[in-house]
């Protein structure tokens, strides 16, 4: 029997690292999918110009009048963007917009985010910083579930980084998203497969 091959829509506003990790995933057969669309908030975002590489469409939309979220009117033409190009499942690489309401419905259970620690410590944003300043001994990298509040969604998957003494918050931000490229297309690709499903807050893995 041949293997499904899902559609994604990666949603991102910097460099598009995660974006490129979870693309040569699917184009090694890592993850049983293709990058359908990719779009951004910024029109001169770098993960525009790696998914054109690639030959992904590549849109940029604006996110209307708010700073830290998307309009209404954003929002839909967002929703509409993804439908059109028929998206199973969202994937967020760096997108610094909340995403709420309409979107969160219209792809219910179907958005995964990645965030630089192990939530549910350090949530919100430049969470290496915040880890480094704390002085933990530990942090990490944790896909998962979108949901209404801030990072706050079932976790399907989880890796531990360790703060070194040396470590700057620089340093720290750059091991972990060595360790974000390998943990996000994975926790992806378990969950298009079925290997994890989700039951309330709880990521269930089935062998």
């Amino acid at each position: 029997m041949e293997s499904v091959i899902h559609r994604l829509g990666v949603l991102g506003s910097g460099k598009g690292s995660n974006f490129v990790a979870i693309a040569d995933a699917c184009a090694s057969g890592k993850v049983p999918a293709t990058v359908a669309l990719v779009l951004s908030d910024v029109a001169d975002a770098g993960i525009l110009e790696r998914a054109r590489e690639r030959g992904i469409p590549a849109l940029f939309i604006p996110p209307g009048k708010f700073c830290t979220k998307l309009d209404e009117a954003s929002e839909l033409a967002y929703i509409a963007a993804l439908r059109e190009a028929q998206v199973e499942l969202v994937a967020l690489a760096g997108f610094m917009r909340i995403l709420r309401g309409d979107f969160l419905r219209a792809f219910a259970q179907r958005v995964v985010n990645i965030h630089p620690s192990l939530l549910p410590a350090f949530p919100g944003l430049e969470a290496w910083k915040q880890a480094w300043e704390y002085g933990v001994k530990f942090t990490g990298a944790t896909v998962h579930l979108v949901d209404q509040g801030v990072d706050s969604g079932p976790v399907l998957a989880q890796a531990p980084v360790p703060v070194l003494d040396s470590d700057t918050p620089s340093t720290l931000h750059q091991r972990i998203q060595e360790v974000e490229h390998e943990l996000y297309p994975s926790a992806i690709a378990e969950l298009l497969s079925g290997a994890v499903s989700v039951q309330g807050r709880r990521a269930q893995r089935h062998l």
